[in-house]
């Protein structure tokens, strides 16, 4: 239930904060026509567009259209919302399931790895190139990216969706141009899903009963599927649903960079453009998938762990 008060809130926010953007929407909607245009004519523009009413009235115009199904009209764009989001949704949680499944295997396997041999020469190599990865933004590691496979070894496409020439979309097309795109956008949140799993594997092993099982004298592969995997897994569980808001802004400049057609674009273009509905409609979506992965991390923890209770959760 305390979804609802937060994305009106949300909402609400954005409505306020295109308000107070110096930003006139009529100007950008009129462009080059709007300099010798009459205050008339722009007046007249502003009321067509509902932009003539305080942010209050416009947000809630909003919102009762959008409960039934009318997310009104994009002024950058110049389309309904929902068409805008209905042809960029998908190509944008395409990227981002494929760069969290990279994220989720990369840095379970590797953080596995390091914690069996804490402090050998794997675990530094390892946890140093995270720390250095967690101060480097997306955008640059899609740079780099594209100067090694798509530049220097020339493996992978640079951008876009499909090759020079052509507009068809074929299934060898499109997992050769999602190669890169995701795994940079992988490789960006492969720290933290690194860190955390050395780290909780590694407490695990020096817990009692991996010590008992170990005195018993099962073998080490034993010892760490079947005792020490399971709880020291349970930290990134949680660590699921905090990634999704980081993992949506990657996605948007890892979309910028390789001219992905996702959302991206389309929320560049909103906020230049102070495009109320798109800008409400998009900042919603992007809500709902931050309230949806804490859920869904909950969910995931109640599952692995009995021990916690549903109604505390």
């Amino acid at each position: 239930m305390a979804a609802v008060p937060v994305l009106a809130a949300v909402t609400f926010g954005v409505f306020a904060v295109a308000a107070a953007s110096p930003f006139d929407p009529v100007q950008q909607y009129a462009g080059g026509g709007g300099l010798t245009a009459s205050q008339d004519t722009l007046d007249q523009l502003r009321h067509n567009l509902g932009v003539d009413g305080p942010f209050p009235e416009r947000w809630w115009h909003w919102v009762t259209g959008a409960l039934t199904g009318d997310l009104g009209d994009s002024t950058a764009l110049r389309q309904p919302v929902a068409q805008v989001i209905g042809e960029r949704l998908g190509w944008s949680v395409l990227l981002c399931a494929v760069g969290f499944a990279v994220a989720l295997v990369l840095g379970t396997v590797l953080g596995v790895a390091a914690a069996r041999r804490r402090g050998g020469m794997l675990d530094r190599c390892v946890t140093s190139v995270s720390y250095a990865l967690e101060a480097a933004p997306p955008f640059w590691i899609g740079l780099l990216g594209i100067w090694l496979f798509a530049v220097r070894l020339d493996v992978l496409p640079a951008g876009g969706l499909t090759d020079t020439g052509t507009d068809a979309v074929t299934a060898g097309g499109l997992l050769s141009h999602l190669a890169l795109p995701a795994l940079v956008l992988g490789v960006s949140q492969v720290p933290w899903f690194l860190l955390y799993v050395r780290q909780g594997v590694a407490d695990a092993l020096e817990e009692d009963p991996v010590r008992g099982a170990r005195a018993r004298g099962l073998s080490e592969r034993t010892v760490l599927f079947g005792h020490a995997l399971r709880s020291g897994l349970l930290p990134v569980l949680t660590l699921v649903g905090s990634r999704v808001p980081e993992l949506i802004t990657g996605a948007l400049l890892v979309e910028t960079v390789f001219s992905w057609p996702g959302i991206a674009s389309a929320t560049v273009k909103a906020a230049t453009a102070t495009d109320f509905s798109l800008l409400a409609a998009l900042t919603a979506l992007a809500t709902v998938a931050v309230l949806a992965g804490n859920l869904l991390a909950d969910l995931l923890y109640g599952l692995a762990d009995p021990r916690v209770a549903w109604e505390e959760m």
